[in-house]
């Protein structure tokens, strides 16, 4: 099993892998990350007819650094072919959402309400701020207000004061002039 350090690890791939390899690069459907991948194990193949490529020739190829180019011959070595070009799935979120369902319907049911006194709506400054007051969150910036409505598809100025989206008025609508003349008459004709 190879060290964690600098140490050179060969890459000897087997036929059937180099098919794979070059079908994944072939397909252009394939995520940046793994068809980088691919690439990089295709060019440091020690079994190549050209030959294993040098570290800094894979790395001005696919755009990486070199050291990342001897992390994904690593582990390679270290997990077989399926790990080297996938991303590893993740188990949970990064980081925790900040609302579930229940904090979810606790902020669409405060932008339904009335807005304070001397506002005309509610604002995602003020929704944050009354949040924190009503201890549904801890802490929460407006910018997460703002996903989460947009998330549940909310209008927060909507006169319905529901969570649907606003009509459109008629009346607002553009009117279009109507001419007793038409285009094809006048710009085919000209005498001078």
């Amino acid at each position: 099993m190879p060290s964690q350090t600098n140490e050179k690890v060969e890459v000897r791939l087997t036929r059937a892998e180099r098919e794979k390899l070059e079908a994944l690069c072939r397909k252009g459907t394939v995520g940046a990350a793994m068809l980088r991948h691919a690439r990089i194990l295709l060019l440091a193949d020690e079994d190549r007819q050209e030959g294993r490529r040098p570290d800094w020739y894979i790395a001005e190829q696919v755009g990486l650094s070199e050291r990342q180019i001897c992390r994904v011959r690593q582990k390679f070595a270290r997990d077989g072919l399926g790990p080297a070009i996938e991303r590893k799935a993740r188990i949970t979120p990064g980081t925790q959402p900040k609302f579930d369902g229940r904090q979810e319907a606790q902020l669409v049911q405060l932008c339904c309400s009335k807005p304070p006194a001397g506002r005309s709506r509610w604002t995602l400054r003020l929704l944050a701020d009354e949040l924190g007051r009503l201890q549904v969150v801890g802490t929460v910036c407006p910018e997460t207000v703002r996903r989460c409505l947009k998330k549940i598809a909310f209008s927060r100025g909507a006169r319905s004061g529901s969570a649907s989206r606003r009509e459109i008025m008629r009346d607002l609508w553009p009117k279009w002039k109507s001419s007793s003349m038409s285009t094809a008459r006048s710009s085919t004709t000209g005498t001078r």
